[in-house]
């Protein structure tokens, strides 16, 4: 045996328990449901085969595209402000700044804190008869806000709880992506007259772009896969107004008990996730080619 083929064999021996695990619990699961999304079927006993018909109702579904809607939204919401803000949050940490240990250990707490812990804290402060933003409001003499039964803010405080829970991991990641940018290209652009503005745009932007690229990906998914949040704050109400896809999925599987068309919405999910990925990943091997 030549020494190429026993170093294979030693990779293949090192992939292999994260190979197996990985086939257990993600491709086999996925299977499952690609089968079950073909069957008309309530989880107990055999189903029916009913071939394409699950995936034909979706197309005729209002509440389907109306989740659709909704996760594209809140994907649009979520994702640049969390990156827009995290950056911010690590040029600010990156910098001369007092406490900064003490400022960075708060900024990442809210990663420890699970997403239906951090929903519960939602409640407690959009609750609209003893929410903390209506006490204040109260206090104020300011007018209430219907953050549970007027659409646009319940989906609007979704938005803020998300924000507040993913913001610490963007951060983070940036500031270890600052930490590795050369000073003298800052030097070098000082020289050259750039300004604070100018630095930023032209210097720490593109230094940061793998940074980017991956929060991106990251960001997407999780705003596509998004359920606890939504479910514990709002339910996906009201009239439907913050149903994303994986809320619609849960209703309609463990609810209704429709699991064949829970199914079919969960692999349609599956493969616009997969989309948006590899054209945000082409995307960044073109532009990275190019440069």
């Amino acid at each position: 045996m030549t020494a190429r083929v026993r170093e294979a064999w030693a990779g293949y021996a090192f992939a292999a328990p994260t190979l197996l695990l990985l086939g257990v619990f993600v491709l086999l699961p996925l299977g499952g449901a690609m089968v079950i999304s073909l069957q008309e079927t309530n989880g107990f006993g055999e189903g029916t085969f009913v071939g394409l018909d699950n995936y034909r109702r979706l197309a005729q579904d209002p509440v389907f595209w109306r989740a659709t809607l909704n996760t594209a939204l809140y994907t649009v919401l979520v994702t640049p402000a969390a990156m827009a803000i995290g950056l911010g949050l690590a040029l600010l940490l990156d910098s001369a700044l007092p406490a900064r240990g003490a400022l960075r250990s708060v900024l990442i707490l809210p990663m420890a804190i699970s997403g239906v812990a951090t929903a519960l804290m939602g409640v407690l402060i959009f609750d609209e008869n003893s929410g903390f933003l209506t006490e204040v409001a109260r206090a104020l003499g300011l007018p209430q806000v219907d953050w549970q039964t007027h659409g646009p803010a319940a989906f609007a405080s979704v938005v803020i709880m998300t924000l507040w829970w993913r913001v610490g991991f963007n951060m983070l990641i940036y500031l270890a992506g600052l930490q590795g940018v050369a000073t003298e290209l800052y030097e070098a652009a000082r020289l050259d007259g750039a300004n604070a503005w100018q630095r930023l745009r032209h210097v720490t932007v593109p230094q940061l772009s793998n940074q980017s690229f991956f929060l991106v990906i990251l960001n997407i998914i999780y705003s596509f896969q998004v359920f606890d949040i939504v479910f514990v704050m709002t339910g996906g109400g009201p009239e439907r107004a913050t149903t994303v896809l994986v809320t619609y999925a849960y209703d309609t599987g463990f609810v209704t008990r429709d699991q064949g068309y829970a199914a079919a919405i969960g692999v349609v999910l599956l493969a616009v996730t997969l989309a948006v990925t590899a054209l945000r990943w082409r995307a960044q091997r073109r532009r990275e080619e190019t440069e």
